[in-house]
């Protein structure tokens, strides 16, 4: 089962928890529940609950600004929807637009989601060298649209319409 989405008292997506840590924040009356899958329950000797898939705290969190979300290859690949930027089809790995070997760095920016056999086919080339154009350029996510895209990668349903947004492309 995936993470509980945390939004903050404003509604502002905070992080993801687990399914135990969602409970206790319920149970602790530190948070309500937002939304619950319609057709399991967490069941103890004086708890039945419905299973938390979003969760709002009571009170408001201050967080500090973030410009950007970090950077991962797993981040990557959910931004881009597991799809390989060259020819469309199931990524399965990363690669740099400007290889690490003519100095790119591992940034949103210089990478994008790639199936195996388009990786090894550029090899340690640009995309202009290995005549392979990207079919949509990488972009650099903010903190709450990775999270959102991390969850949405996932369980989709795990989302209240009015809390999912596009990616700006």
């Amino acid at each position: 089962m995936r993470d509980t989405l945390v939004l903050n008292a404003s509604f502002e997506p905070l992080s993801t928890v687990t399914l135990n840590r969602a409970v206790v924040l319920v149970l602790q009356d530190k948070a309500v529940v937002e939304q619950a899958h319609p057709e399991l329950r967490v069941r103890g000797a004086a708890v039945d609950l419905p299973v938390p898939r979003v969760i709002r705290l009571c009170r408001y969190v201050r967080v500090p600004f973030r410009r950007q979300a970090p950077w991962s290859r797993r981040g990557v690949l959910v931004r881009d929807q597991n799809r390989c930027a060259y020819c469309g089809g199931r990524a399965t790995t990363v690669d740099h637009v400007v290889p690490r070997s003519h100095g790119g760095a591992d940034s949103w920016l210089n990478t994008v989601a790639s199936c195996a056999e388009d990786n090894h086919r550029k090899a340690d080339r640009t995309p202009e060298q290995a005549g392979m154009p990207l079919l949509r350029r990488p972009f650099v996510p903010s903190p709450a649209e990775a999270m959102l895209l991390g969850l949405r990668s996932g369980e989709r349903a795990a989302l209240p319409d009015w809390l999912v947004t596009a990616p700006a492309a």
